[in-house]
């Protein structure tokens, strides 16, 4: 059995994957690395409440067969553009880049849709740059997952998120953006580990329509 190691397991897409790699009996050991409790209890679960700018106090600790990144948050919750770089790039890199030092495997990565480091849209841009310095560690597989509009229980309100959703529906009906159609973060959390066990070396990239087909919803 598979140990997993998680960060952002109270977010929407990690809370789903949490719940998911629990209740899958391939995985015998899930270690979550949060700032605040998750408020699960399982056996399986091994919780380790971090500071993650404190990398030497937990990197030693980052030690298993795959780690899943969905570590995110919004600006005007972090309170500026750089505060958010700081979470989203800055606190996943740290971590994944102590996962490779340590002999893990496989990364399996949230992005987003639209991902790349020269896009003229902070959030896409960001997103792109992790994944261009994620790609230079030396994990035998790395895996990201780029959905459309999230849907899905929060623990927080997103109005530009939900505004976004409804807009990409609206779309949809008419037949348009088919491509980008809105995705439940359950299904978003099977497709990740779904990649786990696949079988290619080096670099993936799921664009958003074959993430449905990653978790089995083609």
């Amino acid at each position: 059995m598979k140990k997993a190691l998680v960060i952002g397991a109270t977010g929407l897409v990690g809370s789903q994957l949490l719940d998911q790699l629990l209740d899958d009996v391939r995985f015998g050991e899930v270690s979550v690395f949060t700032r605040r409790p998750t408020g699960k209890k399982h056996l399986k679960l091994q919780e380790h409440l971090i500071d993650f700018e404190k990398p030497l106090e937990w990197q030693h600790l980052v030690k298993g067969d795959v780690i899943y990144l969905a570590l995110g948050t919004t600006r005007a919750k972090a309170g500026s553009k750089q505060a958010q770089y700081r979470v989203d790039h800055g606190f996943q890199f740290q971590f994944a880049a102590a996962a490779a030092r340590n002999g893990v495997p496989v990364l399996v990565m949230v992005s987003s849709a639209g991902a790349k480091s020269a896009s003229p849209f902070f959030y896409m841009r960001m997103k792109g740059k992790l994944e261009e310095d994620v790609a230079g560690l030396p994990f035998r597989r790395a895996v990201f997952v780029r959905p459309g509009p999230l849907t899905g229980p929060r623990t927080e309100t997103r109005h530009g998120e939900k505004a976004g959703v409804a807009i990409v529906r609206c779309m949809n009906r008419l037949g348009l953006m088919r491509n980008m159609r809105p995705i439940h973060g359950h299904s978003v959390a099977r497709a990740m580990i779904n990649a786990t066990f696949r079988e290619e070396t080096g670099i993936m990239v799921f664009e958003a329509a074959r993430v449905f087909q990653l978790a089995g919803e083609a």
